[in-house]
């Protein structure tokens, strides 16, 4: 069986670096030739909540790709998906299969372009930053290396055992029925707590330890709940017991028990900084019409306000229109909280 992961930058280089560790064997791409070749000359190093170095993995580029991949893990941002898809179509067999692992809800376009019956989905519980060439921070805690991962059907089929068992070998892999609900649910983790560290130039930990950031990422998942419900979706719990309902508030004492709710939830990560925030710091489209873009085109189709999901994009945007500098926490005051 061949194995692949195509565009490993943070999460992808820690995952690609245990699954070979553990015992499996994957082949690592990846469009930039220097990462490509510290990994085949030297191994992976991860830094930060897991120190190992040297770990070996075989790379190569994109356009060194041979044969037919049996699995492959989709690491790429959403903003490469068009490239990344086009040049791994030619190495797809009838049987082989894809499992997105990237932010937002990518199911529908990936399937779109490499066909439904080879598209699975799911979604990374933990972050990372690249640090250069070869070189990953694990940023969560390793308790926290989590996956959940479906079939678009909600099926148990043999192929989403195999991809379990080799995600198994990273961290812990759960199988669930319900991966729109999964998907959901990770957009609301995503927009809230990496939302506002784009916007404010922050670490979660910035966020949690100031008030007005807590409570704008509060109200980022009370927004996303409402849309939620009016699309009748089930939201699943990314952490068994930890429930994303628990964000939808109605008045002070509801707003309160959020934030306490963000403030434990995340504490396990609070050395994190949003993946869009990083692509931000290195000059490159950021995912934040994929994470929380979404929320604002379902919140106007279905009627719910979505205000700071709103103000959030704004700040991106003129950031990466050359309007603003790189956020920073002062850019709090554009976030409106009167008339909440």
């Amino acid at each position: 069986m061949k194995v692949a992961l195509m565009g490993v930058g943070s999460l992808g280089t820690i995952i690609g670096a245990l699954i070979n560790k553990n015992g499996g064997d994957a082949l690592l791409i990846h469009a930039n030739k220097a990462h490509v070749e510290v990994i085949n000359q030297k191994g992976i190093t991860i830094t930060g909540k897991m120190n190992l170095s040297g770990v070996r993995a075989q790379s190569i580029t994109p356009e060194e790709m041979e044969g037919i991949y049996d699995i492959v893990f989709l690491l790429t941002k959403q903003t490469h998906n068009e490239i990344a898809l086009k040049q791994l179509v030619p190495h797809l067999g009838k049987n082989s299969v894809v499992c997105t692992l990237q932010n937002g809800i990518p199911e529908e376009y990936v399937a779109k372009i490499i066909g439904k019956e080879r598209t699975v989905g799911g979604i990374v519980g933990w972050g990372a930053t690249y640090c250069g060439p070869g070189v990953s921070e694990l940023t969560s805690d390793v308790s926290a290396m989590r996956f959940e991962i479906g079939e678009l059907d909600g099926t148990k089929s043999e192929r989403i055992e195999a991809i379990a068992a080799l995600l198994n070998l990273v961290g812990t892999c759960v199988v669930v029925e319900n991966l729109l609900g999964l998907r959901w649910a990770k957009v609301i983790q995503n927009a809230t707590l990496s939302g506002m560290s784009a916007a404010l130039g922050a670490t979660y930990a910035d966020i949690l330890d100031d008030e007005k950031a807590t409570t704008c990422a509060a109200y980022v998942g009370n927004e996303i709940v409402q849309i939620v419900r009016k699309l009748e979706i089930q939201l699943e719990d990314l952490v068994p017991g930890w429930s994303y309902y628990d964000l939808a508030f109605s008045d002070q004492l509801g707003l309160e028990k959020a934030k306490e709710w963000l403030r434990e939830y995340f504490h396990p990560h609070r050395s994190l900084k949003a993946s869009m925030l990083q692509d931000m710091e290195k000059g490159t489209p950021s995912e934040i019409d994929y994470i929380v873009g979404i929320c604002s085109e379902w919140g106007k189709k279905v009627g719910v306000p979505t205000p700071i999901c709103d103000t959030i994009i704004e700040i991106v945007k003129d950031f990466e229109s050359g309007k603003i500098p790189l956020p920073t926490m002062s850019l709090l005051n554009r976030f409106d909280l009167d008339g909440k």
